[in-house]
């Protein structure tokens, strides 16, 4: 069987920014992306069919000579579930009400097997889902157990340090990792330390938790989980119930709460997101596809900001803001709620974040990271920009 991961056109709109310049499938949440996650329990690569300006990137493997099995992206898997796609037949579908889990489409593609399928339903657990910007936090917590249960399965933890106050038994460090006066409680939710991420002196942390691998959390942090912090990022100061998708800074002191920041965003020393209204009422955002704002239906909601975005130092957030891609925002008092790709300013006014400019950054930022800025990363960025400023 060939398996591949198809981005569901609806979700895939209810998800920008972060789906500009990824497939749902990219998305991380626990300690995992998606497509990680479904590699792990199956033992088998899997490929992405996605947006054709995203596809060098991701690309995407079609086979003639075996069965296509093609897998809703948004949906995080479980063994039940893989069990139950492996043993779909040729142009039968697998669903859970209305969402399309899975198909069958033996050698054809998915857009062939229209009227051709043989629909099943699924019985088991309901499935864990990401339909909406929030539950990418909001959902991290059920992510983070299931994954620490499949990673560390039969497996022994790494040593940790006679310095660090360990509280619970849900603690896992990988080799490679440095943990040194630190605070870990597992007694809320597992705590995974990942290889070559580092765990600085006085760091405070409350399960469940993920630092992924060559992340750092800097001196003094101050975690709430359910928090992940992806690969090679840098955290700290206060955080609480968020996710950092990876190469990423969050530096310095501030706080960051029930809040998801794409790759290769910087804030500022000091930057402070409301994740609270003062009224205590259900938080509204701004939705891309119908570009007007929507209820999250929750009380705690903080920043949505897309990959390549920047603010600078001391800068406030709004309860439920959402920024786009290659946005650099700075200046006094608080910025709009929704600030689109490619914006320069802030709360005094916005100008068009130029391309060249955007690369000139990209390329410096990637640098420290030892990354080729190429011209595959500089397409996706292109069409991002053509899609967003032609609606100005």
């Amino acid at each position: 069987m060939n398996y591949i991961l198809f981005d569901e056109s609806v979700t895939r709109q209810n998800l920008l920014p972060f789906t500009f310049t990824r497939p749902l499938s990219e998305i991380r949440i626990g300690i995992m992306t998606i497509k990680e996650k479904w590699e792990k329990i199956s033992g088998q690569d899997f490929s992405v069919s996605t947006e054709d300006y995203l596809a060098k990137k991701f690309p995407f493997n079609f086979s003639k000579k075996e069965d296509n099995i093609w897998i809703n992206g948004s949906v995080i898997p479980t063994i039940e579930l893989l069990k139950a796609i492996k043993a779909l037949k040729k142009y039968e579908d697998l669903k859970s009400g209305e969402t399309l889990i899975a198909v069958n489409a033996g050698k054809e593609k998915i857009e062939n097997f229209v009227g051709k399928t043989k629909g099943k339903e699924w019985k088991g657990k309901p499935i864990l889902k990401i339909n909406h910007l929030w539950d990418t936090f909001s959902l991290n917590g059920q992510a983070i157990e299931e994954d620490y249960k499949l990673i560390t399965k039969g497996r022994k933890s790494a040593n940790v340090s006679k310095t660090n106050t360990l509280i619970g038994d849900r603690i896992f460090i990988e080799k490679g990792a440095k943990v040194e006066c630190a605070i870990l409680n597992s007694s809320t939710g597992p705590i995974y330390i990942d290889k070559d991420s580092e765990v600085m002196e006085g760091s405070v942390i409350r399960g469940p938790f993920a630092l992924c691998e060559g992340a750092v959390l800097k001196m003094g942090a101050k975690i709430y989980g359910p928090t992940t912090i992806g690969p090679h990022s840098k955290v700290g100061g206060e955080v609480s119930n968020s996710v950092i998708f990876g190469y990423s800074n969050k530096g310095h002191d501030g706080f960051l709460g029930n809040s998801v920041l794409g790759e290769w965003c910087n804030l500022g020393a000091d930057t402070n997101t409301s994740n609270l209204k003062n009224n205590y009422s259900v938080v509204s955002v701004y939705d891309h596809s119908s570009e007007k704002m929507v209820s999250t239906g929750l009380t705690f909601c903080g920043l949505m900001m897309g990959d390549h975005s920047k603010c600078s130092i001391n800068t406030m957030f709004n309860t439920g803001t959402v920024v786009g891609v290659c946005a650099n925002i700075f200046g006094s008092d608080f910025p709009p709620k929704f600030i689109p790709s490619f914006s320069w300013g802030g709360a005094a006014g916005f100008t068009t974040y130029e391309l060249d400019k955007a690369f000139e950054t990209a390329e410096r930022v990637f640098e420290r990271r030892h990354k080729p800025f190429d011209e595959t990363e500089k397409a996706i960025l292109k069409k991002v920009f053509s899609l967003t400023r032609s609606k100005d």
